[in-house]
């Protein structure tokens, strides 16, 4: 009998103390560093304060919806702008690849000599130079954990030639090669074809002979 007692005291045991999984936490750190291998454009959204023009660099931008014309921007409640874009006209400026003094010197961290080119032709000014610019009235304001999600609706928008600045990694960078989808068969002597493709053919034909 006392064999028997030990034996169901060891079953009750294993079935009310079952294995508990230890759950993994998600860093702050950890996803910020998973979410930096999304390459971003770099933007600066420029407003009025004061009856002076500001600006914050914000990579989170994107493309809401195209009727009604909307754009989405996701501020930091810590930054200043925060409380500001979304109260009244301001714009989305997309800053070139030779632009990254511009990019740092609305991220707080000014380069010394950056100068900095206002446009106010619109109803928020803009920055001179830049590939793209969204003109917004406010749309809606929605709540986004540590940041806040500003809509806007898209009054005017240009673009202009020029190479997008880019942000990956936490580095800036830029665009390379364009890539397709296949290679591409072209004669030698196809007047579409690259200037130097036929050069290239007559080199390696030469190399050959």
């Amino acid at each position: 009998m006392p064999a028997e007692s030990k034996g169901t005291a060891i079953m009750t045991s294993q079935i009310e103390s079952p294995p508990t999984a230890v759950a993994e936490v998600l860093s702050p750190r950890h996803l910020r560093s998973c979410l930096s291998r999304f390459v971003t454009g770099v933007t600066v959204v420029s407003y009025t304060h004061d009856d002076e023009p500001r600006g914050a660099t914000v990579n989170s931008f994107t493309a809401v919806s195209l009727d009604p014309p909307l754009v989405l921007v996701s501020l930091a409640r810590s930054a200043r702008a925060a409380g500001h874009v979304g109260h009244g006209p301001f714009a989305i400026n997309v800053l070139r690849a030779d632009q990254i003094d511009v990019a740092m010197q609305f991220a707080g961290r000014p380069r010394a000599g950056a100068r900095v080119r206002w446009q106010h032709d619109g109803e928020a000014p803009c920055l001179a130079d830049t590939i793209a610019t969204f003109q917004c009235h406010p749309w809606r304001i929605y709540d986004g954990g540590d940041h806040v999600l500003v809509v806007g609706e898209v009054v005017t928008a240009d673009h202009r030639p020029g190479e997008p600045l880019l942000f990956t990694g936490g580095s800036f960078a830029m665009t390379g090669l364009p890539l397709h989808d296949a290679p591409r068969m072209v004669a030698r002597d196809d007047p579409s074809a690259n200037p130097w493709l036929a050069h290239a053919c007559r080199l390696h034909d030469a190399a050959s002979a």
